[in-house]
């Protein structure tokens, strides 16, 4: 891996768009609703426990998080969509926040992939169809991480799988089953990302 993983820091907690950093280098967004598990992927695909803080409490944070990868690429953590009990002005400035990130990010030409988190067990919510809507919208390079596949067994993971696989917004995409506790589907997505950002 052209990448030193052990070298990452937090860059930034941006609460808005003219907080995002400036810096020149590949990024890689991730995105999601609220307990979909980013916080553990972003901490398993780096090999920490708790860089990336996982919130006892879904939706409480509204931040975009630039985790800075040997400073050759940004992981972003987008702030989870779709948590109920938030109110409406947390929801109005999630959305501008998350909007700001693709509108506003001077260097969003740099950003080689969306990774667009789905829970396996339920698929994709209506809350992530509107996500997908956007990313084919906006024609932005994406693929489909399926989140917490080690709590189905082999039938369900099969007919999940196969189901996100065939959802029309989905179709034609790469889907990459991911466990945060097993590490299953680690290698394959930093192949994945390492692709797109061209490192």
């Amino acid at each position: 891996m052209a990448l030193n993983t052990q070298n990452v820091t937090l860059k930034i907690s941006a609460g808005t768009p003219k907080q995002i950093p400036s810096d020149p280098i590949a990024q890689v967004a991730f995105s999601g609703r609220s307990n979909v598990g980013k916080s553990s992927l972003i901490n398993s695909l780096l090999g920490r426990k708790s860089l990336a803080r996982v919130s006892s409490a879904p939706g409480k944070t509204i931040t975009i998080n630039f985790y800075d990868v040997d400073k050759k690429l940004y992981l972003v953590d987008l702030p989870g969509y779709g948590f109920a009990k938030r109110t409406l002005e947390d929801k109005a400035k999630w959305s501008a926040l998350t909007d700001g990130y693709f509108t506003q990010n001077k260097n969003i030409d740099r950003l080689g992939l969306v990774l667009q988190l789905v829970d396996s067990r339920i698929g994709p919510t209506k809350d992530d169809e509107m996500m997908l809507d956007f990313l084919h919208a906006s024609e932005l390079p994406f693929a489909v991480v399926a989140t917490k596949i080690d709590k189905l067994n082999a039938t369900e993971r099969k007919k999940n799988l196969e189901a996100i696989r065939n959802h029309p917004l989905i179709d034609g995409v790469e889907v990459i089953p991911f466990s945060a506790l097993k590490g299953e589907g680690k290698d394959e997505l930093w192949k994945t990302i390492l692709r797109h950002v061209g490192l």
